[in-house]
């Protein structure tokens, strides 16, 4: 067998809403992103969403948002994807990393408590492969202190955490739709917020800072109205070229429709693993997955061997991975680095497996029998 770690799964309804938009001939920014974004915040319960090409470009403007005096400090955890973090560089603010909860391995909220200065003005909290930070917890918190909390959900999509949409919680949420996400657009990414105050200039910043609909615009070229003026716009701030397109939202239009459904296949497939390893010597399950109860982008296991396993199940067809190498250990994030060192040894064990929507049972098992089968 060639077991692919990640894959996302298309068919002909994304199809058939690409020829929607080739048949319409637009392809930028036009209704496809605006019926998106609608289904996107009656899906999450938000007030506001808009679309960017990326999570990335999503927690850049997040942070933008707020105007944060250069040097002031924003918390983030250690064990996250880069982007996190860059995007407080962006924002020309200072990274304090803090280190994992050794179950959760989500924010350690001790040592964010104990890494806490006048100085830190936000958190960016990450839901680790789709484990939810505990928010009902880090909020009160937050507040107590003034401080801005920005969600980084680009691990999950559509899970409750107490109830309440995770991405909701905070001030502002960041979704990813990546190609190896939960659904994907391709690229692509969504800022969210129950605040539509908060994001009134977000349109803005994702389109060179024109806050205006291209595809309204172009219907107006056959106004009648002569004083229709389809053609003005004004650029009153620093914008960025973060849109989302009308491709990638034809296929998220879609993929959305497919959520449920793909994120209980995974659900199902992390409990067949859960299952498959419980009685292994030296490998447990990455965290305390429940799948039944949240919706996870990766599944994967600690383990004490762990190169000599990931070259093993290579030899066997099984595509793997480790996510992440702390950033407090990267050489971009060195100047900012303190004391994570639970996440620093501890993410030497890690093993991503195998998890997408089209994975087979069959080959769940042949995974799982390749770990037991290694000596």
């Amino acid at each position: 067998m060639n077991i692919r770690l990640f894959k996302p799964s298309l068919g002909k309804e994304e199809l058939e809403n690409i020829k929607e938009s080739f048949d319409r001939s637009w392809v930028g920014l036009g209704p496809n992103v605006n019926e998106f974004e609608k289904k996107w915040a009656e899906f999450l319960g938000c007030k506001e969403a808009i679309g960017v090409n990326s999570a990335t470009a999503s927690l850049h403007i997040a942070l933008m948002v707020f105007g944060f005096p250069e040097g002031k400090k924003v918390l983030v955890p250690s064990l996250t994807f880069a982007s996190t973090a860059t995007a407080i560089l962006y924002n020309k603010l200072i990274p304090v990393f803090v280190d994992s909860n050794p179950i959760t391995l989500g924010m350690d909220l001790e040592d964010m408590k104990r890494k806490y200065d006048e100085d830190v003005v936000a958190i960016m909290p990450v839901h680790f492969a789709g484990h939810p930070a505990p928010m009902d917890e880090l909020m009160p918190w937050a507040r107590e202190k003034g401080l801005k909390v920005i969600e980084d959900c680009a691990h999950t999509s559509g899970a409750l955490y107490k109830g309440k949409a995770l991405g909701t919680w905070g001030d502002i949420g960041c979704f990813s739709f990546e190609e190896k996400k939960l659904m994907t657009t391709g690229d692509g990414g969504m800022i969210v917020s129950n605040d539509p105050e908060l994001l009134k200039d977000v349109k803005a910043y994702r389109w060179v800072g024109i806050d205006k609909d291209n595809w309204k615009t172009a219907q107006a070229y056959t106004d009648t109205n002569k004083d229709a003026m389809h053609w003005f716009y004004e650029i009153n701030l620093l914008g960025f070229k973060y849109n989302m397109n009308d491709l990638a939202a034809a296929i998220g239009l879609a993929q959305l429709q497919k959520l449920p459904k793909m994120n209980a296949r995974r659900s199902e497939i992390i409990r067949m693993y859960l299952n498959g390893i419980k009685d292994i010597k030296g490998i447990k399950p990455l965290l305390p997955f429940e799948p039944e109860q949240y919706m996870y982008q990766m599944f994967g296991v600690r383990a004490e061997n762990r190169d000599e396993l990931m070259i093993y199940l290579k030899s066997k067809g099984i595509a793997t991975g480790c996510h992440y190498t702390p950033l407090s250990l990267q050489p971009l994030f060195k100047p900012f680095a303190e004391n994570c060192d639970y996440i620093e040894k501890e993410a030497n064990k890690f093993i991503t497996l195998p998890l997408h929507a089209d994975l087979t049972n069959k080959e769940v098992e042949y995974v799982i029998k390749h770990i037991k089968s290694f000596k």
